[in-house]
């Protein structure tokens, strides 16, 4: 009896782990975009805005993991061909059924709906994110550079969404910042892409060469430190200090990526690295300090 019990609760348990890494709550990280006009308006000590920042971030969470679904659904054949994918992708390691993976994405978006009169500026960024990444995974992930731009585009509305949750008007300084340093990110991923599986293992990769996405990544990065430090110098002096730090931050992510053979996610190689993590932890905090409210 005891036996019995005991190897049908692993099923049970390897089912409810699947559908956790089905959502993938390691890329929520990402969503900490959401709140970067929070920040940077110096609203973090509004308890209004931070709750409001807050939930748009959890939204976001919820509307990313329905899109990881989605796009899992959509790739569980050539996934199950990934010599890595098969054994991680709930789907494609036939950990979760596609019925299981239906009836939660179906819980997600009917959680969005639910928030929908609470929050309906903040999800109508959300919608167009949605749509955007729709588009992604049935036909714009083939294109070359429209791709990495698309991904890029969803950091870009997930600062919108922040900035939309607080009613702050996010700057066109923020705006370009975010989309640089998101090319950045895209074209370190595909250039791993290439060097780990090769050009084989994702159609848009076969036309893209190693020396073009470094280029991509090296001017995408010049573009996000050349717009952060305009931004800093014109517009918040007291953040100088940061910029050595956002140097640094790009310097060390592509040496973990390159030399140190980081993963291709950046929310990864950011867990993993501790240097990285001091440095945007630091970067955090210097940021709070120099941007708190007089008397706060």
């Amino acid at each position: 009896m005891a036996t019995s019990e005991i190897s049908g609760a692993k099923p049970v348990q390897q089912t409810i782990g699947g559908l956790i890494n089905l959502i993938r709550p390691k890329q929520w990280v990402k969503n900490g975009f959401v709140l970067a006009p929070l920040l940077f308006s110096g609203l973090f000590s509004n308890c209004n805005a931070t709750i409001n920042a807050i939930a748009a971030t959890l939204l976001f969470c919820i509307a990313s993991s329905a899109i990881y679904i989605v796009n899992d659904l959509h790739d569980v054949q050539s996934d199950r061909a990934h010599p890595v994918k098969s054994k991680t992708r709930p789907l494609a390691a036939g950990i979760v059924s596609k019925s299981s993976a239906l009836k939660l994405l179906a819980f997600l978006c009917l959680s969005l709906a639910i928030f929908w009169p609470t929050y309906p500026e903040v999800l109508l960024v959300i919608s167009a994110y949605l749509t955007l990444n729709l588009a992604y995974t049935f036909f714009l992930k083939s294109q070359p550079v429209i791709d990495i731009f698309t991904i890029a585009v969803g950091f870009v509305l997930r600062v919108f969404a922040g900035g939309v949750a607080i009613e702050v008007v996010v700057s066109s300084w923020m705006a370009i910042t975010t989309l640089c340093l998101a090319v950045y990110l895209g074209a370190i991923k595909r250039r791993k892409e290439l060097s780990l599986s090769g050009p084989n293992s994702r159609t848009v990769l076969g036309q893209y060469s190693a020396a073009l996405v470094d280029r991509y990544a090296e001017m995408s990065a010049t573009g996000a430190l050349i717009f952060y430090s305009m931004y800093v110098l014109s517009e918040a002096p007291a953040l100088v200090i940061t910029i050595p730090l956002v140097l640094f931050g790009i310097f060390r992510y592509w040496f973990v990526v390159e030399a140190l053979d980081g993963g291709e996610s950046p929310t990864d190689v950011l867990i993993s690295d501790r240097q990285l993590l001091i440095v945007v932890l630091l970067w955090i905090s210097v940021c709070a300090w120099a941007l708190r409210p007089i008397g706060g």
